[in-house]
């Protein structure tokens, strides 16, 4: 098999498949098993030709590319494009998580596994609602129990989803501490400043749609 022909076929591999495909994954599916000496140069080849597709997609001349991400290789949309993809795909790809579920997210990532008292301890504020909205968006999954500490509290990590939408390999790709800090990206919410995240409802509008909102908390007093 010539490399030219191997690298026809890992773009088709890629293509096709639904997740990222790790070179394992390609020499498995693509490896002769006949001849071993053979089998012995496609292994060769193959981190060649993966490096020659990389570089071909990451030309201008096209909108997606190849990218190791999660592990494995994946065609993704260049970011230049996303604003043309999101008049395709609606508004409801382009929504930004909030600035309390950024700040959850960013302790689980950089302190995981965590249970949620230990989240609300360095943000000082609860976090019911923005670990259920992360957990629903699959940006975070229960990882397990903790079982040193009383009641056995579940623990939290990110998940594949959450490499997956940051095109990480591996956690040690995210950027360190000290260059956020030093950037003033992000600043835990300090408890003498913490307000309750606001109770959210839901309504059905005029449309027949559910939506979600701030719950009325007069309403809410006067029941109490």
């Amino acid at each position: 098999m010539t490399i030219e022909q191997m690298m026809l076929d890992i773009e088709a591999l890629i293509f096709a498949s639904d997740k990222p495909l790790t070179a394992d994954d390609i020499s498995m599916l693509l490896k002769p098993t006949e001849e071993v000496e053979e089998a012995g140069l496609f292994s060769e080849k193959l981190p060649a030709a993966l490096m020659a597709i990389v570089e071909k997609y990451a030309s201008d001349f096209y909108p997606f590319e190849v990218k190791q991400i999660g592990g494995g290789y994946q065609f993704l949309s260049k970011k230049e494009f996303y604003p043309t993809l999101a008049k395709l795909n609606g508004e409801k790809y382009t929504k930004k998580l909030s600035t309390a579920a950024m700040e959850t997210l960013a302790i689980v990532a950089y302190r995981q596994p965590i249970t949620k008292s230990e989240i609300e301890h360095i943000r000082g504020v609860n976090s019911d609602y923005s670990v259920q909205k992360l957990l629903e968006k699959e940006l975070i999954v229960i990882s397990g129990r903790h079982e040193e500490m009383v009641g056995k509290p579940l623990i939290y990590s990110t998940s594949k989803s959450f490499m997956d939408y940051l095109g990480l390999n591996s956690l040690e790709e995210l950027p360190k501490l000290s260059e956020i800090l030093s950037e003033e990206m992000l600043v835990p919410t300090p408890a003498a400043e913490a307000i309750p995240e606001a109770p959210m409802q839901l309504i059905v509008t005029e449309e027949g749609n559910l939506e979600e909102i701030p719950a009325n908390t007069d309403s809410l007093e006067s029941q109490a």
